[in-house]
Parts: C-alpha cells; structure tokens; sequence
C-alpha cells in the first residue's frame, strides 16, 4: 500500500502576516500576492503557511487568485509559537550587508531582541530599521520559525547602560576577558550581549560598562574577529551553555 504523502508538503511556501490569525478567510495583497501568484504559482486550492510571530503557524488553503490579491482560508494551526529564550543581542549598527547579516543570524539562532548601539567609534549614523525587519522576517519565514525577534530603536550605549536593570550583561572585551561559555553558563537567566563596533570600544566605555553590577567580560578565543562574526559566536555559546540548545 502506497504511503500517503505529507500534508501540508513539505514545500509548501510559508509567509509572515500581520496578525492575528484565525480560522476564517484572509486576503493577501502587494508584494506578498505577486510572490504567491506569481513567483511560486499558487493556484486555487494549494496551501500555504502563514505566521505572525504571536499566535503559532497556520495552514492556509488558497481560494481565489488575483493578479493583485489572494483570499485564502486558514482552516487549522499547524503549530504553536515557540518558546524564545530571554536573550537580547545589543549591537554597535554595521555597513550595510553586515549589519543585513547579523539581524539574520539573530533571527536565526533564535534571539529574542536585537538592540541597535550607538558607540563612540560607530561609523553608521542612519539605520534602516524597517530593512532590518524585513530581514529578520526572512530569515524566519526560511528557517520555519514562528516568532521573530523584536527590533528595539537605536540607543547610545551610556543610556542603555545607565537605565540597566537586572538582566546579565556579557560584552565582548577585546582586550581580554573570562571564558565565555562557562561564564555564561554559571550565569543563567535573562541576559544579553553587547557587541562593539568594528573599531571596539574605547577605554572609557569599556570601563563604563564594568560599572554595570551585572556587567562581565567575555572572551572569544585566541583570534581577532570582525564584529558580526563576533555577534554570531557569542550567541550561538550562550544558547549552548545557558539557552535552549541544552534542552
């Protein structure tokens, strides 16, 4: 007897929506209708995915395509929304591309808030949040995640730091600092990590953030690595040693 193939397959497109989502009819329009229609050929009755970061995955089956529009009818939840761990990635805004690169990351390896920093040596001075978002959905809507980080405004590290409360704070210290993996992981709980620039951060931020009671340095290995890079192998420590790739 023949197996019965999977349903909703495997390749079926998965899309972020504004929610909230609901058993019921849904019109899709703009970008996400030519996408649809015209990039991934959905005709009346194929299914689709659809999440809105706050109420899990739905199956979604199409019911009428437009040149401009989709109606589509949610008629299950696939899934429910993931748990997140409390991890927010603080980071000195980059070039565009590696900046582009790192809220992807972020999105991928599951943080919960990316945190724009303005330091002293920040070569960036405008910030295309809604382009970072945009990424972040990406991200999600590939690597089949139902919730995406938040995207908090830029902020210049003395006011981060000076309104900070309780949450672990592990920066990056280039010129030297404890292991970063057993320290976090002796340190559990909401935390977050702070990325400097790509020139680092001076001497009088640097002993700024050390003021901070719940402020530790961390270090990254024996080579120097380019900020993003940095970002990206501090989270992916805290998820192993203090997050949930433990579980």
């Amino acid at each position: 007897m023949p197996a019965t193939p999977a349903w909703p397959p495997q390749s079926t497109p998965r899309l972020f929506v504004a929610g909230p989502l609901a058993v019921g009819l849904r019109t899709i329009d703009g970008a996400q209708a030519h996408y649809l229609a015209g990039v991934m050929r959905i005709r009346p009755g194929d299914p689709v995915k659809l999440f809105d970061g706050d109420n899990g995955e739905w199956l979604a089956i199409a019911r009428e395509v437009g040149r401009k529009t989709l109606v589509v009818e949610l008629t299950q939840q696939l899934r429910t929304t993931e748990a997140v761990p409390d991890l927010w990635l603080c980071a000195a805004p980059l070039k565009k591309g590696r900046i582009d690169w790192l809220a992807e990351k972020a999105c991928e390896l599951g943080v919960a808030q990316l945190v724009p920093v303005i330091t002293a040596r920040t070569i960036v001075d405008r910030l295309n949040g809604e382009r970072l978002y945009a990424h972040m959905v990406e991200a999600a809507e590939q690597c089949g995640r139902t919730a995406v980080p938040a995207l908090a405004e830029p902020v210049k590290l003395a006011a981060l730091l000076r309104d900070w409360g309780d949450r672990h704070l592990f920066f990056a210290d280039e010129t030297g600092g404890a292991p970063a993996a057993a320290t976090m992981a002796a340190r559990p709980g909401p935390a977050a990590i702070l990325i400097g620039p790509e020139g680092g951060f001076t001497p009088e931020e640097r002993e700024a953030i050390r003021r901070v009671p719940q402020a530790v340095g961390i270090g990254l290995g024996p080579r120097i690595l380019r900020a993003d890079t940095a970002a990206a192998a501090a989270v992916a420590l805290w998820m192993a040693s203090a997050g949930d790739w433990r579980l």
